[in-house]
């Protein structure tokens, strides 16, 4: 579990980052762009991963790029938004088999590489503009994605809850931004975002697989070097310590299972021992099968059908959301904070305390088992300006005691109720 990371900068705001693993066959190496969250910036960017998919100038169409990605041991091509506290990060990714492991040595690395390093770079732009056709199906696919939430009534509430809670902060805007905004890119719009991505936004390179990444980062490093580059700080990433009053909302919808969701603010930024306390203490609250959220308001008082807490180290946003009948939303509301109160005055055993740290520890492990694991662990990492190695962070995990985690759910305070109910519930 010891993958450590290597990281150099390689050009202006544009990093090469780097994890060996010999137990895998195979390579990903991804380029991500990384840029505030902004409302009036958030849906033009948000389509441009999708669209550096589609082609480059050396491979001006899906056929060709399709026979290129054949040509190399089936190669596959990835591309998404992400979204870490108030930055929006868009990605490229490409995955293929290592040198070791063709059939005549061929130089996979390098080919992946120089092919990811034209996709993302030097997309194919006629006249100024993406193709017509390519802006109208990534338009389509990206509005589908935004519209494809409300069918997601659980995932619905909790970033409901979220954007009220974060309302006036970078992290209240949606990922991929709003249909509105989308259906007004053109295909000259879409260009002119493209170029000022590539020209503003901080790059992180990275390499995750068991080859020499060493052909990779110097194919990206030739690539960036001819770019014009004029890169802009990213702002520092907002933290609320608490909330000045508890909001609450009640949204009505057609649905037969109602949503709570509540979001609570952690304190200020906490140093690395205090950040894996708190996350201890989330999931001993309620991040496992055995949480003291899923045994108590679920299994012994049957007031939800789930309950669960996750926690957002970047913002410090703790949410629980549950699905309940819209006649217990008090009860479970109530106990809820009742078991917050029991974590913070220690009102757990040793032997919770165990089992969720050996949970915690299990579930660090199975984050190595996928080249993409690892790489959103490290970009996770770098988002927070650290580098911790799988074990390192298991290392911190296991020096936390019980006074910790009481001393971690003592900052935790109340910010927003969200209840998403049904039409004719009272």
């Amino acid at each position: 579990m010891n993958n450590t990371l290597r990281r150099r900068r390689i050009g202006e705001e544009v990093y090469f980052s780097s994890v060996t693993d010999p137990k895998f066959k195979h390579n990903r190496i991804s380029v991500n762009y990384i840029l505030p969250l902004e409302k009036e910036t958030v849906s033009a960017n948000a389509l441009i991963p999708f669209l550096l998919r589609k082609g480059s100038r050396e491979c001006p169409d899906f056929t060709l790029l399709n026979q290129k990605l054949y040509s190399l041991y089936g190669a596959t091509l990835s591309a998404d938004v992400s979204k870490y506290g108030g930055y929006q990060v868009l990605d490229v990714s490409i995955s293929g088999l290592d040198d070791k492991f063709t059939l005549d040595g061929e130089a996979m690395v390098a080919q992946c590489a120089g092919l990811l390093a034209g996709l993302a770079t030097d997309p194919n732009l006629v006249d100024g503009a993406f193709p017509e056709k390519d802006v109208e199906l990534e338009k389509q696919y990206l509005i589908d994605s935004i519209e494809a939430e409300i069918n997601d009534k659980r995932a619905y509430a909790i970033n409901k809850c979220r954007t009220i809670m974060c309302e006036g902060e970078p992290a209240a805007l949606r990922k991929y931004g709003y249909v509105e905004d989308v259906k007004k890119i053109t295909p000259q719009s879409a260009a002119e975002t493209f170029l000022r991505v590539r020209r503003t936004a901080r790059v992180e390179i990275l390499f995750v697989g068991c080859g020499d990444c060493t052909p990779a980062e110097e194919i990206m490093e030739a690539t960036f070097a001819k770019l014009d580059r004029a890169p802009i700080a990213l702002p520092e990433q907002v933290r609320v310590p608490a909330a000045a009053q508890v909001k609450q909302e009640v949204e009505r919808m057609d649905l037969s299972q109602s949503k709570l969701a509540m979001g609570f603010r952690t304190g200020a930024a906490q140093n690395m021992d205090e950040l894996s306390a708190m996350r201890l203490m989330v999931a001993m609250f309620g991040g496992t099968p055995f949480s003291r959220l899923f045994v108590n308001v679920r299994e012994k008082l049957s007031l939800c059908y789930y309950c669960a807490a996750r926690f957002d180290r970047i913002t410090g946003i703790m949410l629980v959301d549950s699905g309940v009948e819209a006649q217990n939303r008090e009860k479970a509301q109530a106990e809820i904070l009742n078991q917050l109160e029991v974590m913070k005055r220690g009102g757990f055993t040793d032997e919770e305390l165990e089992n969720t740290l050996l949970t915690m520890k299990n579930s660090l492990y199975t984050v190595s088992d996928s080249l993409s694991g690892l790489e959103d662990w490290y970009m996770a990492q770098l988002m927070q300006s650290t580098a911790r190695s799988l074990q390192e962070e298991a290392e911190l995990m296991a020096k936390v005691t019980r006074e910790d985690v009481m001393a971690a759910a003592q900052k935790v305070t109340l910010d927003t109720v969200y209840f998403l109910t049904g039409e004719k519930e009272d």
